[in-house]
């Protein structure tokens, strides 16, 4: 089986396991940069445009960026570069495409105006709430 957009082949097991090790470095990143909010919904079976979403905030344009930056520079090392990435010059929502997942950082009024996770309230919550086990309420 090819993955999307990329055409490389490989085990769906082995997919979906670098798939979940990305996720992981995906979400300490953010944690170090203390992003709000997070969430990662799953996507399969209900998209072909990638199999999981990441959405968090921040609370300023400045820290929308800086996550986002931090993001990219944190996974570089390990070969996981965005295939595309949109929104960073401003701030205020900041895609990163990363083929089989896609980052979402936004400023808390763009986030709260496209509501993402209610758009895609089909999907399975992977992981939600404050990270190190804390939760908002």
């Amino acid at each position: 089986m090819t993955s999307r957009r990329s055409g490389r082949s490989a085990g769906r097991a082995a997919e979906e396991g670098d798939a979940l090790a990305a996720l992981r470095l995906v979400t300490a990143a953010l944690a170090d940069r203390k992003a709000l909010d997070p969430m990662v919904l799953d996507l399969r079976g209900l998209t072909a445009a990638a199999d999981y979403f990441v959405i968090v905030s921040g609370t300023s344009d400045a820290h929308v960026r800086g996550m986002a930056e931090h993001l990219m520079e944190a996974l570089a090392p390990r070969g996981v570069v965005p295939h595309h990435v949109e929104g960073l010059t401003q701030g205020r929502w900041v895609l990163l495409d990363y083929v089989d997942f896609v980052v979402h950082v936004f400023h808390p009024e763009l986030r709260e105006f496209y509501q993402l996770e209610r758009l895609w309230g089909d999907a399975p919550v992977l992981a939600a709430g404050a990270p190190e086990g804390g939760s908002k309420g």
